[in-house]
């Protein structure tokens, strides 16, 4: 039959749709387009935080509305990442793409005119299915647009850098805005941009699939987002110190078997949403722990970071923005110098490297203290920055280019999923540690009356409000205790830290020494092969 081709079970199944990428600038354009839809996504993971107090005095949601009108955004969008790439490689990656711009706009539109918790919840979890659908169709398209590693490997670090700024700029973005604005506008820039979004993208995005043999598996597609659903949730509810909760056990258990289930299903079908064999392969399974250990080594630590910096230092948000540009800055740097550090030093060296330059900057920040010391903290965001976006980058472009050109959309969510995955760990793990070292230095210290210490065990803000309530000499103590707890427990989780990124920085020898003179795998084709492809380092380096 004309347009189709043979199955290796015998039936016939659409051929690949695929448009040639686009030739000279045009690719560049298409970057350009793909990296302002996901930077409208990464802001809108973090834009809402400094926008909490505000919702809470016009909408006045309850503490478990509260909760879900944060989480709502990345519990929905981490669930549904792969579902979503994998339905790309399968219908479209840019016409998913295209949908995930028109729900965005339209979640924004409703989250600007909610007028109750209810409504906002929707909207951010609609959000969190535009956003799903974005991020894994931005980065497997850059997999099509630039079949030459050499040019995908400065996108790739384009495309990392606008994600960690987009993520890092959010509170500042939001900050600025609530000084001239309403909660709402958080989400009002969000809608003229994905009205051109659509038509540009519709217009210059060239559209690739990943060959659509076989059935798309709707029942795997569906465990994979309800397990991941139920795991993320858990993490979340031990991140809040409910680890010992039945109700969070009854989550891990759920996920667990959905997620065992879905891996079961998996593996005996002959054309999975997910193709399990790929982790073990150096390149790719190695990139996807490493891409887990860097989030969950530093996600807790931002929160931090924006604690200190307004509890201890006394600075706005708006300042706290500004003493965190540095570590932005550093990223988009590291992001452009990418491809050429890949060249020089291959995955292998480039990962490690940036995982052990990310452990000299945490283990720096513990010589903050309870005064103000803006040469520490520059200087430590630049080399976290740097450190950070380094490892970053070698991940994705080694799992990317390791996996084929039909399964980049199923490789893309993977990377995704490990981000977020890894980020629930870490506010899990590193805010235990916190507040289990602050918890127990407040609460022994001398002359609180015992319930004031426990109140004040909880967090920090807490405590300076309970010190206000006491006044005179008890409250000055609390308040000092409480500072000083703080910044104990923040040396002691940037202890922890620094220790599970020299675990990566292990980890990363697994990945291979030097690039390939060739992309191509035993038992798969290029979509596009390059005979004019140049390697990125000589043959003569690139063993593993």
């Amino acid at each position: 039959m004309p347009g189709t081709s043979p199955d290796p079970t015998g039936s016939d199944v659409p051929a690949q749709r695929t448009r040639p990428p686009a030739p000279g600038a045009g690719r560049w354009t298409v970057l350009v387009v793909l990296c302002a839809s996901l930077l409208l996504v990464a802001l809108d993971a973090t834009v809402l935080h400094v926008a909490v107090p505000a919702v809470t005095a016009d909408l006045r949601p309850g503490p478990v509305e509260l909760l879900w009108i944060v989480d709502a955004y990345p519990l929905v969008c981490a669930s549904l990442l792969i579902l979503f790439g994998t339905l790309g490689d399968r219908v479209g990656r840019r016409r998913v793409l295209l949908f995930g711009y028109a729900i965005f706009g339209l979640a924004s539109v409703l989250a600007v005119l909610a007028h109750t918790p209810g409504v906002l919840i929707a909207a951010r979890a609609l959000l969190g299915v535009g956003g799903a659908m974005i991020m894994p169709a931005t980065l497997s398209l850059l997999r099509h647009v630039f079949p030459d590693r050499r040019e995908r490997a400065l996108a790739i670090g384009v495309w990392s850098a606008v994600a960690a700024v987009g993520a890092a700029a959010g509170p500042l973005v939001g900050g600025l805005l609530l000084e001239h604005f309403w909660w709402g506008s958080v989400f009002l820039l969000n809608i003229p941009l994905m009205v051109v979004a659509v038509p540009v993208g519709r217009l210059l995005v060239p559209e690739s699939t990943g060959g659509g043999s076989g059935p798309w598996d709707v029942l795997g597609a569906l465990l994979a987002a309800t397990g991941l659903c139920c795991a993320i949730l858990a993490v979340k509810q031990m991140g809040d110190g409910r680890v010992l909760h039945p109700g969070t056990g009854a989550l891990l258990a759920a996920g667990a078997v959905l997620l065992g289930w879905f891996a079961h299903r998996q593996r005996r079908r002959r054309c999975p949403l997910v193709d399990f064999t790929a982790f073990a392969r150096p390149a790719f399974g190695t990139a996807v722990s490493c891409i887990v250990l860097t989030v969950l080594s530093l996600v807790g630590l931002a929160l931090l970071a924006a604690q200190y910096l307004q509890l201890i230092l006394g600075l706005s948000p708006l300042q706290t923005g500004l003493r965190l540009l540095p570590l932005s800055l550093a990223a988009i740097a590291a992001g452009l110098a990418g491809p050429r550090l890949l060249r020089a030093l291959g995955p292998r060296a480039m990962v490690v490297g940036g995982f052990l330059l990310t452990a000299v900057a945490v283990l720096s920040l513990t010589a903050l203290g309870e005064r103000d010391d803006p040469a520490v903290c520059v200087g430590a965001f630049l080399l976290l920055g740097f450190g950070l976006q380094t490892v970053l980058f070698g991940c994705y472009e080694s799992m990317l280019a390791d996996a084929p050109p039909e399964q980049a959309g199923s490789a893309a969510a993977i990377g995704e999923t490990a981000y977020q995955l890894g980020a629930g760990l870490g506010i899990a793990l590193l805010g235990t540690v916190m507040n289990g070292t602050y918890g127990s230095a407040v609460e022994s210290a001398p002359g609180i009356p015992e319930r004031a210490a426990e109140a004040a065990g909880h967090s920090l803000g807490e405590a300076l409000a309970v010190a206000d309530s006491l006044g005179g000499v008890t409250g000055e103590v609390l308040r000092e205790s409480a500072r000083l707890a703080f910044v104990q427990g923040m040396h002691v989780t940037l202890l922890v830290s620094a220790g599970l990124l020299l675990a990566g920085a292990l980890a990363a020898l697994r990945l291979p020494r030097a690039v390939h003179r060739s992309e191509d795998r035993a038992g798969y084709v290029p979509a596009q092969p390059g005979p004019t492809e140049e390697p990125l380092l000589p043959q003569s380096v690139t063993n593993r």
